[in-house]
């Protein structure tokens, strides 16, 4: 599915657990998320701790949305 958006000229974002997979499907942009059950988050943080490493999450992929990219890229911190 992220190939085909790609090819009809809309950016994607794939955040993903396993790097790897996300290399074998062809995705452009790939932002590493957390852990396999909570993969934007991690609920053995604080309410605050957690928020912060959402919008850590979050942030990241929206830049890696506006970077133009030739190959495949793991955004990484």
């Amino acid at each position: 599915m992220v190939k085909e958006l790609e090819r009809a000229g809309l950016p994607v974002v794939h955040v993903c657990t396993v790097t790897p997979i996300s290399m074998t499907v062809g995705a452009n942009r790939i932002v590493p998320a957390i852990a396999i059950p909570h993969p934007l988050g991690n609920p053995a943080l604080d309410k605050d701790e957690e928020k912060a490493l959402r919008r850590k999450l979050v942030l990241k992929a929206l830049k890696a949305l506006e970077t133009e990219v030739s190959d495949q890229t793991i955004f990484e911190d």
